[in-house]
């Protein structure tokens, strides 16, 4: 690793005061910057900036959804990429080292670095080298790309089907009713991080219980949202769990039981959960979905959801 130039200074923010600073290099979130500081999703000692004098070469944050908990989530890191790249390849990797010693405590695993692109970033070289130069920082400090995912988006006006009364939907009883078919939807599942579960060891009943508690059990919207399909005789086929994070509307998961995959089912359980959001008359509904996991995808398009972004996930092997 090359290092830093030595008249870098890398710092946490003093305190919320420093926010302009942070902003002075930009990206899609910085919108909610200030109510995630408000509501302890974010902290100034967890948002780091790489100065040369007063200018900003470089910013990195985490985030957690609950308030007083770790940093669950690393999403924030940022180059000012009008510098040549020996010098930008020196100080990022100086930057997310310095700042990640700091901020996760030693021997814990670091959290994941999740970043949102524009869709046809592949297709735009400007897009492209702004990605790949992150990949390039992260993967020097020891990180690899777990996955790249599309981010979907239903609007409000657009066509929902209705019921073609192929299944029944009840409301979800509890967190025991979801784990039994969780469970079982994690078997053969194109979905990288549950794959990631299992391989790390987990059962699949270890790594359905970790995604509900981890992702469901904190949502703030009402369970009896959630709705499980079955057949008409009363056979479960899948589920889906509309809900509201901290920030938009969304369909948090979505599973067909292996028994019952490759009959299109896929399509009346998203209408369902789709139909439950609409009913409250939100202005969009957000998603995603692998890029690898094309039937689920296409289903998502079938439903008129438009792909406005992508996203990717780098993950450290060890701590």
């Amino acid at each position: 690793m090359t290092p830093a130039p030595p008249e870098l200074t890398i710092r946490p923010l003093t305190g919320v005061d420093e926010l302009g600073l942070f902003q002075r290099l930009s990206y899609v979130l910085d919108h909610e910057l200030a109510d995630d500081l408000a509501t302890g999703r974010r902290r100034p000692e967890w948002m780091w900036v790489a100065l040369r004098g007063d200018h900003v070469v470089a910013r990195i944050a985490w985030w957690t959804g609950e308030k007083g908990g770790a940093p669950q989530l690393l999403d924030f890191f940022d180059l000012d990429d009008t510098l040549p790249e020996p010098e930008r390849g020196a100080i990022g990797p100086e930057l997310v080292e310095r700042a990640t010693a700091a901020v996760v405590p030693a021997g814990n695993a670091r959290p994941e670095y999740g970043r949102y692109l524009p869709p046809d970033w592949r297709e735009d070289p400007a897009s492209r080298e702004v990605v790949e130069a992150r990949i390039r920082v992260m993967e020097a400090t020891g990180a690899r790309l777990l996955v790249e995912r599309l981010r979907l988006e239903w609007r409000a006006g657009t066509p929902v089907p209705e019921d073609s009364g192929r299944l029944v939907f009840r409301p979800v009883t509890g967190r025991e009713d979801l784990l039994a078919l969780m469970t079982p939807v994690m078997e053969g599942t194109l979905d990288a991080h549950g794959r990631q579960d299992l391989a790390s060891g987990l059962s699949a009943r270890e790594a359905a219980e970790k995604q509900y508690d981890e992702e469901f059990a904190g949502l703030r919207s009402p369970q009896e949202w959630w709705r499980i399909a079955e057949l008409p005789g009363g056979e479960p086929v899948g589920f889906v769990v509309p809900a509201r994070n901290n920030y938009h509307p969304m369909i948090a998961y979505i599973g067909v039981l292996p028994a019952h995959r490759g009959h299109g089912y896929i399509d009346d359980i998203l209408a369902e959960g789709t139909r439950v959001l609409a009913a409250q008359g939100v202005e969009r509904i957000r998603a995603a979905t692998d890029l690898g996991n094309v039937p689920m995808a296409k289903s998502f398009a079938r439903l008129g959801y438009v792909n406005f972004e992508r996203a990717f996930d780098m993950v450290w092997d060890q701590p």
